[in-house]
């Protein structure tokens, strides 16, 4: 199939390569804020996140506001205080969907013939 082809025909990958997904993990500091959330493996406060990072309490707040927006965490506010934690089965299997996918478009081996 030549290229031109393939982008006017639709497929499961299509709906799986979510751009604003990418977008949102595409930024420096919200990886490293998801890597800090995920290696904690408990909700934590914008307070404490706020430390992983060297940038201001407000810009830590909106970068998790970010990632919550695209599916990546949950929020749940506690009196003044906002808690986050990483959504991991939601993206875990959003990885997954996308490599099985992807693997699946790739080019069969031929078998060497002896």
């Amino acid at each position: 199939m030549k290229p031109l082809e393939a982008s006017q025909c639709c497929g499961p990958i299509d709906e799986l390569l979510d751009a604003d997904l990418f977008k949102a993990l595409g930024e420096p500091t919200r990886l490293k804020l998801l890597s800090c959330l995920a290696k904690c493996g408990r909700p934590c406060s914008v307070t404490e996140l706020a430390e992983c990072c060297a940038v201001d309490f407000s810009v830590v707040s909106r970068h998790l506001n970010v990632l919550e927006k695209v599916g990546v965490l949950t929020a749940t506010k506690e009196g003044r205080t906002v808690f986050y934690a990483v959504k991991y089965r939601h993206l875990s299997n959003a990885f997954h969907a996308i490599a099985s996918e992807i693997e699946s478009y790739r080019p069969k081996r031929r078998s060497a013939k002896t």
